[in-house]
């Protein structure tokens, strides 16, 4: 733009031109980066979300190191940047928490998760052993994914938490069935020949006897060697 008074209109383009958007993670991934950008804005106008937003952008935004105190009920109940007032004394007077005007403010999303585990099947989950557990949360990632993608739900709610519930029971049955094929292993390893208590078909020889008594093979057993 000409410094000459009174132009205001700039007839050439833009001098300077970025070749790709500005990514405020590209060179910085810490936790605190993440946070920021999970940031869910609300309890504002439209106009302060916005202004909000351009901050977590472009990398302006401060996060507070510490509760402020709120403009209405002088409680240390603000925990967000830039806001002044808190979200229970925004809902109560239907202001904006930030310019503390009375308009429409925005609404924080509601996300209900269909799949969220009750008492019951995470105490039956928590029974299994880490394998099996592993291949319930993959078969619910899957099921998770099929009724994302698919717009009209074919089942129920209840119907899902008694699919969930059955395969969790057959986890747990093929769970039982491997435990008791591994004490099985363990009897049939520690079983011994000279047991007393062996079946009627397992015969000894009186050959494996005499090598097992120490003593040579045909003497009768009341002779004694000095």
């Amino acid at each position: 733009m000409s410094s000459e008074k009174g132009n205001v209109a700039r007839t050439r383009p833009q001098k300077h031109k970025n070749r790709g958007v500005f990514k405020n993670n590209l060179h910085d991934t810490n936790h605190v980066t993440k946070m920021i950008n999970s940031i869910q804005v609300s309890h504002v106008c439209e106009r302060c979300k916005d202004i909000i937003e351009w901050k977590i952008k472009y990398k302006k935004y401060k996060p507070l190191s510490q509760a402020k105190t709120c403009v209405k009920c002088n409680l240390k109940t603000v925990k967000r940047a830039y806001h002044v007032m808190c979200a229970e004394c925004g809902k109560k007077l239907g202001l904006c928490t930030k310019c503390c005007q009375k308009k429409d403010v925005v609404v924080p999303p509601v996300t209900v998760n269909k799949f969220e585990l009750d008492l019951e099947l995470k105490a039956i989950l928590s029974s299994l052993a880490e394998r099996r557990r592993r291949t319930f949360l993959r078969y619910m990632d899957k099921k998770r994914k099929q009724k994302e993608e698919t717009e009209e739900p074919n089942t129920t709610e209840e119907e899902d938490r008694k699919d969930l519930l059955d395969k969790l029971k057959s986890l747990q049955i093929m769970d039982d069935d491997d435990d008791e094929d591994d004490d099985d292993d363990c009897d049939d390893d520690h079983h011994h020949p000279f047991d007393t208590d062996s079946s009627p078909s397992e015969h000894v020889d009186d050959d494996d006897l005499d090598k097992h008594h120490d003593r040579p093979i045909g003497c009768p057993n009341d002779v004694v060697f000095i």
